[in-house]
Parts: C-alpha cells; structure tokens; sequence
C-alpha cells in the first residue's frame, strides 16, 4: 500500500518538542520525509498496523494531529510533483546506512 502521512505536533513545550522528533523518527523507520511533516511510504498491511500504533503511542490527541491517506495501488495516477525534486523514487532501492 502506498500512503501519505502528514502531521502537526504542538511543540509550544519541551515534550511537544521531543513527541516531533519521535513522530519525525519513527515515519523515517516506515518511509520518505517529502515535506516537513510529510511523508511518503510503501508499507505491507501489516506494516501499516505496526506504523500506525508506533505514531498513536507517540502523540497527544488533545493537542497532535496525524492523517493517514492510503493511496492504494493505484498511487502513480494520483500522485502529482512539480518544483525540486531530490531523485527520490519510492519504487526504488531504499538505502539504509
């Protein structure tokens, strides 16, 4: 499945502040930042589960926000970029140092 993640984290606190940086963290486990708080990743079901669950033990509801838009399979017809472009390509190979 292929999925869009995009975020907002109060950080007007220091623990608003760390929960950014573990939701940044953790969506960088799962896929690629293409924004600030965006990201593109390409997860089996069962990832999605186990994503999903890392994020919702990590934010506030009261005060955080997190979307999940599932694009599916038919992602490339729904998926449009214009301006820079950093070469990434999610159907690529993913190299992790």
């Amino acid at each position: 499945m292929y999925l869009l993640v995009a975020y907002d984290v109060a950080t007007s606190s220091q623990d608003g502040a760390r929960r950014l940086r573990r939701v940044a963290k953790v969506c960088l486990d799962y896929g690629q930042r293409v924004q600030n708080s965006v990201f593109e990743c390409k997860l089996e079901p069962a990832h999605y589960v186990e994503f999903k669950q890392r994020i919702l033990e990590i934010i506030n509801p009261e005060l955080d926000s997190i979307r999940f838009y599932n694009l599916s399979n038919n992602w490339q017809k729904r998926v449009e970029h214009h301006g820079k472009n950093d070469d990434y390509n999610i159907e690529g190979t993913l190299l992790v140092e």
